[in-house]
């Protein structure tokens, strides 16, 4: 089954199967799957081909795969061209959303460990 270029695998149920999409998570795909009168527990290949349509029309309503990633990449680009806080953030590659950075934000900085305190336990084992 394929939905908007994406392919659905056949032996996962459909539950967790939707969220390979972009932009279905954990509650949208069950809220689909009620709204499209699907059963939860059913899998990929046991679908009719009304269920799959009736599944096709309820992801249409949302907006998903690119169109959400460029809308994401537009805020973003909105918030570095008016110089907001959040913004500036972004341009620098530090954390977004108020987390710490002394130390943590590792990956977001992509910062090479390095060690620290005195060096004793290396000078123990010789």
């Amino acid at each position: 089954m394929r939905i908007s270029g994406i392919t659905i695998p056949d032996n996962k149920r459909l539950v967790y199967g939707l969220r390979i999409i972009y932009g279905v998570g954990r509650s949208r795909a069950a809220v689909i799957l009620q709204d499209a009168n699907v059963g939860l527990e059913k899998k990929a290949k046991e679908l009719t081909a009304e269920e799959e349509n009736a599944i096709r029309r309820e992801i249409e309503k949302y907006r998903i795969e690119g169109d959400l990633k460029r809308d994401i990449s537009s805020n973003i680009k909105r918030l570095k061209d008016i110089k907001a806080y959040r913004g500036v953030r972004h341009l620098r590659g530090l954390p977004v959303r108020g987390q710490r950075t002394k130390t943590n934000s590792r990956t977001r900085r992509g910062n090479v460990r390095k060690t620290m305190g005195t060096g004793r336990r290396a000078a123990e084992k010789k």
